[in-house]
């Protein structure tokens, strides 16, 4: 694993003058970002547009100390200031934007755990902080296909004040948590804390074997899209299998997951598969997606929509069946710096399910859609490490296979 010296420098500031038991026994760090060209064809109101964005901007740390029973888990991400009118994704939809991706907080990881030695093969932590609850699959970040699905906000559930507790017996593993049900209106915004507690969320997850995951979750998140809380509550569900593993000079990557969110005024599903492959520098991934998206009244700009939502704002909903193909090399330069050229392609449609309120081939133009990304990330230290899993949830197995993300530049 490669550390910089301004690590090491760091832990040993961050030590000075602490007792010896609460000095960081390891800190390693890293940063990333990624230059990228999107063109979407059609966009809303009808046309075509291409733009070049700065995502995914992010520095990493990871500290232990108390030898290795107490840890620090944090990532500043920087799109407030790269991607404040968003990122051109087909779909996706959240935070007031829709048909961009919104900019994540500058504070997207910030949790303390505690973890005391195994007993008797069972492993136990408590987690607080501010990062994910524990729900559905990881943050497409981290994840192989560079694109953002669209079920990014029906499949899990990030940027909380979160306090978990996990547990690990074996192939057994169960975490539970209280957070704050308000999704964050801009990357500058700190969680409600007067909201703590008023969500919560469960998920047990099964280790049959060496890199394979079977996960089912429940969240019951309080008026997510109405910060004060006077908005509808949203009761979640997920199931997922992961796969991870290298098969000699290989390396093997899937997820399949099924994701469903009721707000009592609508209920959306979602189907998702995705998979890669990778040898050497070379990796290869694809993903089919089917989900549905609520259709939200558009403000003057037509990529945004109202925030506060409230229970008018919704038209109608949308299914949005995408493929992704993509390639990505992952070169590695010297002193630690990697430099990962991708390229993607999209193609897929969109119909609505309530077509008496809403027409995507008014709104567009046509129901078809198609999208074309073309980058590149480069990074020094420690790559993305899995975001949302903290302490016994950690499964120990290989990393995450996002291009240039899958171990130490």
């Amino acid at each position: 694993m490669t550390r910089g010296a301004f690590l090491v420098a760091a832990a040993a500031v961050g030590g000075a003058g602490l007792p010896a038991s609460l000095e960081a026994q390891e800190i390693t760090g890293g940063i990333s970002a990624t230059v990228l060209y999107d063109r979407v064809d059609p966009i809303p109101l009808g046309g075509s547009l291409g733009e070049v964005r700065v995502i995914h901007p992010v520095g990493m740390v990871h500290a232990s100390m108390l030898g290795g029973q107490l840890s620090l888990t944090g990532m500043a991400n920087l799109e407030g200031l790269t991607l404040e009118d968003g990122q051109l994704a087909p779909g996706v939809a959240g935070e007031g934007y829709a048909d961009r991706r919104h900019p994540h907080t500058y504070v997207h990881e910030a949790v303390v755990t505690f973890q005391p030695a195994d007993a008797r093969g069972i492993s136990w932590s408590l987690s607080a902080g501010k990062g994910f609850a524990p729900y559905g699959s990881d943050d497409p970040m981290s994840r192989p296909v560079l694109r953002y699905p669209v079920n990014h906000h029906l499949a899990q559930v990030l940027e909380r004040l979160v306090g978990i507790a996990a547990v690990r017996a074996g192939m057994v593993g169960l975490e539970g948590a209280l957070f704050n049900g308000d999704e964050p209106d801009g990357p500058d915004q700190w969680p409600n804390a007067g909201r703590f507690a008023d969500s919560w969320a469960a998920r047990l997850t099964l280790y049959p074997t060496h890199g394979v995951e079977l996960q089912g979750s429940l969240a019951s998140v309080t008026s997510p899209e109405h910060r004060p809380g006077g908005g509808l509550d949203h009761d979640q569900q997920s199931v997922s299998m992961r796969v991870e593993r290298e098969l000699g000079a290989d390396r093997v990557y899937g997820l399949a997951e099924f994701a469903r969110s009721d707000d009592a005024a609508f209920v959306m599903h979602s189907l998702l598969a995705e998979a890669a492959w990778g040898r050497g520098p070379h990796q290869a991934h694809y993903r089919f997606e089917r989900t549905e998206r609520p259709e939200e009244q558009r403000l003057a700009d037509p990529w945004r929509t109202p925030r506060p939502h409230h229970d008018f704002s919704n038209v109608g909903i949308t299914r949005w069946s995408l493929h992704t193909l993509g390639y990505a090399f992952d070169a590695a330069l010297r002193q630690g710096i990697g430099l990962v050229p991708m390229i993607e392609l999209t193609l897929g449609r969109v119909h609505s399910l309530t077509p008496a309120s809403f027409d995507p081939t008014l709104f567009y133009g046509r129901e078809t859609v198609w999208a074309v990304s073309a980058g590149v990330r480069i990074g020094w230290g420690v790559r993305l490490h899995r975001m949302g899993r903290y302490g016994a949830a950690v499964a120990h197995e290989p990393g995450s296979h996002a291009p240039g993300h899958d171990g130490a530049h």
